[in-house]
């Protein structure tokens, strides 16, 4: 130990003797990493938050692949008062169903004027749109097209409400490989055109939402986070550092190493051509709010020692001394945290793991050389201390000392009490519900949900077996069987299946007569039906949505209501165990956006918990290797574990669902709190060696540490708190949660462990 003492100290005073080279050599290196900040760029594409392999991604493409089927924004047409079916409301939806086929890299306008109605006349079957130049209908028309479209299972529920007070229009687009721009171009379209739309017609309302849609609020929730949250928290920890330091040339030397920091990781992500998303929107916050910790506890430390009597050096190496491996510690400690979040299932994880641990490291180095420089260069003062005047710190170690069997009980009760709420808790994640109100696209998305049809779909592929196989009798009495379950479960608002198409043909080929609505019996008919019927529809009107090119499946989707993960899960399983018992074969588990989001937090948590557990169990192995003492390497588990346990069973009594946010949660908190845990257990173990009994070597790491250990709790509790501002579900879930559970842990550092320390050392007191 003393061969580590001395080089330490010929380290302390070669950076204090070489202030200057430091500082200089220090902002180059800064300089040089920040001009790769010009290379960070946003992406606005939701499927980042998925991996490559993800299963249900997967299968989602293959959908895709065999349906053409692309992105979709959803028109939603309001009229304040009265139906739709008015000249003046479906005149225009006509307007705006010819304007949105002008939509940027637009395939395919579905809307209710444009359904393609069949009708028979004599021995013909004719297909036409349901609405044709409004403005010139009777009132007999207009009950006529009123009639059809509430009967119509094919857009009842989809475009146009049960009730027929809202109408829709859903505008399918093929998105390039580089999608950001084109993301930008069309909802920049769509939003002019609905601005037109409302000053041709203001007795209308229109709304916009849908996947398509979701890209571009993606983009915008980043761009507000990095742009607006990132200066409040700098803004913030510049105010309270200067308020807990009460020093401004050591507040000074604390943001200049932040800055250090910040710019120096920003930079690292722009050499690496990091992309970011609202996931990872927040490293700069995350960065600056952690490394912030390391500069307090060496400046906190180095201005005791200067209201010590010490000249401005001595304390800086005495400083240095003393928490050069606390610092060390738990920056490696952090570190390991973080960089457990490369057990993601979801990508953007990886990318906020890695890029903290690298502004941890960053911050270490900073830390031990550029900090010591700074203050060594200015001018640091502090008021005298006086011995003989006991401090905040010694009348709260009293507190505990003096009450530590109340405090072990109690802290262990209320701990126990809280984790009981976990059991409340719901893992669950609906995309429609990742922005909050401030965002248009949650306040149109919600208006849509409640009053024309649900955004959340289960989408089938249903396989006849064979090449032109699904005209026969069969396989259509099979999928109409399975259309007809999921319309009778009460998650569902609609289904779209094909043997609907196939009725409709039956009863208009039959005179259209009511009495045969129902499938064809002959297969080589039916054929005859679909072929009539995909001969007479416009372009761009055609099947290939529904049907494969071989018609040898059908696609079938299923509109649920606002479902949680856990519930669209559970539908899926009651289907899947429909179809085995019904129509073995006929189908695989479902797909679709809503599907994907709804197994990737299960997936999440699964994987994350592997993984958080390894962490804990290197760092737990670490704090013993470094603290030499098994015994007090298992009494830092209980801080340091305790905490995130009280934060989930808060939030399970409190909201009682957790999704993304929840399953990195643990390993995020983890890595921070068991910062203050090493600090305080140092010391503690410092004191003791020194000769103190327990309860005065507890008085004493209040003493020494108390205050640092505080400012840096208020620092990490309030920019976490910030990060909880952000619009993004994920974001401030997670900011909330970490933020709760930082207060949990400083309550567990100064109310449980310290007790606990006590009571394991009576013996040996």
């Amino acid at each position: 130990m003393v061969p580590a003492v001395i080089h330490l100290d010929r380290y302390i005073d070669a950076i204090l003797r070489r202030r200057w080279p430091v500082v200089v050599l220090a902002t180059l290196a800064m300089l040089v990493m920040t001009a790769g900040a010009r290379f960070i760029g946003v992406t606005n594409d939701y499927r980042s938050l998925f991996s490559e392999d993800d299963p249900q991604l997967a299968a989602l493409e293959a959908l895709e692949d065999t349906y053409s089927v692309s992105h979709t924004a959803l028109i939603a047409v309001a009229p304040r008062e009265g139906l739709v079916f008015t000249r003046e409301t479906l005149g225009a939806i006509e307007e705006l169903t010819e304007a949105a086929w002008r939509t940027p890299y637009s395939t395919r306008v579905d809307s209710l004027t444009n359904y393609s109605h069949s009708e028979a006349f004599g021995d013909d079957l004719v297909v036409a749109p349901l609405v044709d130049d409004a403005q010139s209908k009777s009132d007999e028309e207009l009950a006529r097209i009123e009639q059809v479209a509430l009967s119509a299972p094919q857009i009842a529920g989809r475009l146009v409400a049960h009730d027929g007070r809202v109408a829709g229009m859903a505008i399918n687009v093929v998105l390039p490989e580089d999608s950001d721009p084109a993301v930008v171009e069309l909802t920049d379209y769509l939003n002019t055109l609905l601005d037109q739309a409302r000053a041709s017609h203001p007795d209308i309302d229109y709304y916009l939402t849908g996947d398509a849609v979701i890209h571009r609020v993606f983009a915008d929730a980043t761009k507000d986070d990095m742009e607006n949250l990132s200066p409040i928290v700098f803004l913030l920890i510049v105010v309270m550092a200067a308020a807990l330091l009460r020093s401004a040339y050591a507040t000074l030397a604390v943001i200049v190493t932040l800055m250090f920091t910040i710019n120096t990781t920003v930079g690292f992500a722009g050499w690496l051509g990091t992309v970011f998303s609202p996931v990872n929107a927040g490293v700069p916050i995350i960065v600056m709010t952690v490394a912030v910790a390391d500069s307090i506890h060496i400046v906190t430390a180095a201005l005791a020692g200067v209201s010590r009597g010490l000249n401005r050096n001595e304390a800086i190496t005495e400083s240095l001394r003393s928490n050069t491996w606390p610092v060390f510690l738990t920056s490696v400690t952090t570190a390991i945290a973080f960089l457990s979040l490369n057990a993601s299932d979801s990508p953007p994880f990886h990318v906020l793991g890695n890029l903290v641990a690298f502004g941890v490291m960053c911050a270490l180095v900073y830390s031990m050389t550029l900090l010591p420089a700074l203050l060594s260069i200015l001018p640091l003062r502090a008021p005298r201390a006086h011995a003989d005047r006991p401090g905040f710190f010694d009348h709260f170690a009293a507190f505990v000392i003096a009450r530590r069997t109340f405090l072990l009980w109690f802290v262990t009760l209320a701990a126990v009490v809280l984790v009981m709420g976990i059991l409340r808790i719901e893992l669950t994640d609906n995309w429609t519900e990742y922005f909050d109100d401030r965002y248009a696209f949650r306040r149109d998305t919600d208006f849509v949900i409640e009053n024309l049809t649900g955004m959340e779909s289960l989408e089938y592929s249903l396989n006849a077996g064979r090449e032109g196989g699904i005209t026969g009798p069969g396989y259509l009495r099979e999928v109409d069987a399975f259309a007809e379950w999921f319309r009778g479960q009460p998650e569902v608002t609609h289904v779209q299946a094909f043997p609907d198409i196939m009725k409709r043909l039956n009863k208009n080929m039959h005179g259209d007569d009511p009495a045969f609505y129902r499938l064809p019996a002959d297969p080589e008919l039916a054929a005859q039906y679909l072929l009539l019927y995909e001969f007479s529809l416009p372009f761009g009107r055609d099947l290939n949505d529904r049907i494969d090119i071989a018609k040898s499946a059908t696609r079938m989707t299923v509109v649920m209501r606002s479902l949680s993960a856990q519930q669209q899960r559970e539908l899926d399983t009651r289907g899947l165990a429909w179809l085995r018992a019904n129509a073995p074969g006929l189908a695989t588990p479902a797909t679709g956006v809503s599907i994907v989001f709804s197994h990737l937090s299960q997936r999440n948590i699964q994987s994350m918990l592997r993984s958080t557990i390894i962490a804990m169990g290197l760092i737990s192995f670490i704090l013993i290797w470094f603290l030499k003492s098994l015994r007090l390497g298992l009494v830092s588990l209980v801080p340091n574990f305790i905490p995130a346990a009280m934060s989930f069973g808060l939030w399970g009594y409190l909201v009682g669902q957790v999704g993304l946010a929840g399953s990195v949660m643990t390993a995020i908190a983890f890595g921070l709190i068991v910062d203050d845990t090493t600090h305080f257990l140092s010391k503690y173990q410092k004191s003791r060696r020194e000769g103190l009994l327990a309860p005065e070597a507890v008085r004493s790491t209040f003493r020494t540490v108390g205050q640092a250990l505080w400012t840096t709790t208020v620092v990490l509790a309030a920019g976490f708190l910030v990060y909880s501002a952000s619009g993004f579900e994920v974001s401030w879930a997670l900011g909330l949660m970490v933020t709760i559970t930082i207060v949990f842990a400083i309550a567990a550092d100064f109310l449980l462990l310290p007790p606990l320390l006590m009571a394991i050392d009576r013996r040996k007191s």
